[in-house]
């Protein structure tokens, strides 16, 4: 508690002391995605997708400054590429466009001053909320599927996963300055996400025969491609394990940003001579 406290209290003097230099800043970034969750419990990282922004940051003072950004993140898994062999007989893939708004604040642990060439780059830390919006699709034989309105763990109709959610966002990055101006920032952030459907996988097989009569053969097969193949998995998994519904899914992106500042520059000090 006391060490917490001291924590806090650090943070506390470090913004009181800060030299104010408001102004805001805009920049766009490009790079990869990763997702975490049923389809990729052994935290493979060969599956990468494209991941995008826009950045909107106002710098309170040299070390506070909250932001948003608008990204968009593409997150896929199949379980041919894991090697647990429970994944591989399952057969389910799945891949997702997330278009995502993440209000937050960061914290720079240097004071990053524009225009002074004595704060050339600072680490900083960023925490907030992620909102965003996901759709899971599958292909199969050749056709994209949404596998959400196919209510392939035996959702009622009507009483389907929001394709909205949200999660905690925590990032650490480093920004680089280029000039007074222009900076080069080098971000890592993940998502733990309030849902455990971005795969749409989360907890058991459902009744077949009762999903045939309300969604159709084609939502079956799409619950349920498993492959055979010891002989030793039952025809019939209704019931049985299909994800695990005890922690939700995460996803991260790391990526490089391109930002313009267009708040007041600190200018260097004049020399003065003695007469």
């Amino acid at each position: 508690m006391n060490r917490l406290f001291i924590l806090l209290l650090f943070l506390f003097i470090s913004i009181v002391n800060t030299k104010a230099q408001k102004g805001a800043e805009v920049g766009a970034w490009m790079g990869s995605s990763f997702y975490f969750g049923d389809l990729n419990n052994l935290y493979r990282l060969t599956e990468p997708g494209l991941s995008s922004g826009l950045l909107f940051r106002y710098n309170v003072n040299s070390r506070l400054s909250p932001q948003c950004q608008i990204n968009y993140s593409r997150l896929r898994a199949n379980d041919a590429n894991s090697s647990n062999l429970f994944d591989q007989n399952r057969n389910l893939s799945f891949y997702s466009d997330v278009f995502e708004i993440t209000p937050a604040i960061a914290f720079n642990f240097i004071p990053y001053i524009h225009g002074n060439d004595d704060t050339n780059f600072s680490p900083y830390v960023v925490t907030g909320i992620s909102l965003f919006y996901h759709d899971p699709k599958t292909k199969r034989l050749g056709h994209i599927e949404h596998l959400q309105s196919n209510g392939t763990e035996g959702q009622i109709v009507g009483q389907e996963y929001s394709r909205i959610s949200g999660g905690w966002l925590l990032g650490l990055g480093t920004k680089v300055k280029i000039n007074y101006r222009w900076s080069i920032n080098v971000d890592l952030s993940s998502r733990i996400t309030w849902t455990d459907y971005l795969d749409d996988v989360s907890t058991v097989y459902p009744n077949f025969s009762t999903l045939r009569t309300t969604r159709g053969n084609n939502a079956v097969l799409l619950s349920d491609p498993s492959l055979n193949l010891g002989g030793d998995i039952p025809a019939n998994r209704s019931g049985t394990q299909r994800g695990d519904g005890n922690d939700k899914d995460i996803f991260m992106s790391f990526g490089i940003s391109l930002v313009y500042y267009f708040g007041g520059l600190e200018c260097p000090q004049i020399s003065r001579f003695n007469e």
